[in-house]
C-alpha cells in the first residue's frame, strides 16, 4: 500500500493529494449551493415583488420580525445569566442543567412543540391552571414567542457560557481585590470582555427564532396575521401560493446571510 502512493505520488504529483480532499470538499458544497441558487433563480420573476409585498408576506414579515426581536431580548435577558453562572460557577448537578439547556437544540421542533403543549396547552400541567383563571397561551403571539425561545435561547447561552468561560481568571480575582461585588464583577467586567460572544449568541438566538417552524405551527397553530410566521406561511404557501412561499423563502435566505456575515466578523474580531 505504501509503495502504491508512493508511485502515485511520483506519476501524479503533489497535486494528487490535494485532489483527494478537494473533490469530497466540491461535492457537498455543490451540495449545499445548488439548491438555494436553484430557489432564488425560480423565485426571481415578474411577480417576485408582488408577492413579495403581498398582504399575506408582509404580514408574515412583519410578525416573524416582531416574535424574533422580543424572542431574542428574553433569551440575552434571562439567558446572560445563566450562562454566566454555568460558566464560573461551582455547584452541584451542574452538568444536568447544561443538558437540560442544551436539549432543545437536537430535539426535533415537532418534539418542542408537543413539550409546550403538555406544558401549557388547556389541560396541560400548567396550562390547565392557567385556563381556569382566563389565560389561554396556544393558538397566540404569546405562544408564537415561547416556541422560538424553547428552541433559540439555548444558542445564546452556549454562545454566551463559552464567552464567560475564556475570561482570565485573575480579572475576577483582580476586580475582587478592588472590592467589586458580584453584580459589579458581572455587569461591570465580565460583559465588556464577552460582548462579541454575547452579540453572536444572540444573533444566532434570532436567526434561529426568525426560522423557526415545527414547535410554532404545533402551539401556536397558523392564524394569519396572529401566529402565522414566515416559516409557517412559506409551509401553507406551497400548496396555496407558491409564488408567495418562493418570495418569503428568498428574504429569509437573505437575512440569514447578512446575519452569518455579521456572526463570522464578530468572530474573526474577536481572534
Amino acid at each position: 500500500m505504501t509503495k502504491f502512493r508512493e508511485l502515485s505520488r511520483h506519476v501524479l504529483g503533489e497535486g494528487y493529494s490535494k485532489w483527494i480532499l478537494l473533490l469530497p470538499s466540491l461535492i457537498l458544497l455543490a451540495f449545499f449551493a445548488v439548491p438555494l441558487i436553484a430557489l432564488i433563480y425560480r423565485s426571481i420573476g415578474p411577480d417576485f415583488f408582488a408577492n413579495t409585498l403581498s398582504r399575506q408576506a408582509f404580514q408574515a414579515l412583519k410578525l416573524s420580525l416582531v416574535t424574533s426581536s422580543i424572542t431574542t431580548i428574553l433569551a440575552v435577558i434571562f439567558g446572560t445569566p445563566m450562562a454566566y453562572l454555568l460558566a464560573r460557577g461551582k455547584f452541584k448537578r451542574k452538568a444536568w442543567l447544561e443538558l437540560i439547556l442544551d436539549l432543545p437544540i437536537v430535539l426535533p421542533p415537532s418534539v418542542a412543540g408537543l413539550a409546550l403543549l403538555a406544558a401549557f396547552g388547556r389541560r396541560g400541567l400548567i396550562g390547565a391552571y392557567l385556563n381556569e383563571i382566563g389565560i389561554s397561551i396556544p393558538f397566540t403571539t404569546a405562544a408564537v414567542i415561547m416556541a422560538q425561545m424553547f428552541v433559540a435561547a439555548p444558542l445564546h447561552v452556549r454562545s454566551a457560557r463559552i464567552g464567560f468561560a475564556h475570561i482570565d481568571k485573575q480579572l475576577e480575582e483582580a476586580a475582587y481585590v478592588e472590592g467589586a461585588n458580584q453584580w459589579q464583577l458581572f455587569h461591570e467586567v465580565m460583559i465588556p470582555i464577552a460582548i462579541r460572544a454575547l452579540a453572536s449568541g444572540a444573533i444566532l438566538t434570532w436567526t434561529r427564532a426568525l426560522g423557526e417552524f415545527g414547535a410554532t405551527i404545533l402551539f401556536a397553530g397558523n392564524l394569519e396575521g396572529v401566529t402565522q410566521t414566515m416559516p409557517v406561511a412559506i409551509y401553507i404557501g406551497f400548496e396555496r401560493n407558491l409564488g408567495v412561499a418562493l418570495a418569503l423563502s428568498v428574504l429569509l435566505i437573505f437575512v440569514s446571510v447578512v446575519l452569518l456575515m455579521i456572526t463570522k466578523q464578530l468572530d474573526k474580531e474577536e481572534e
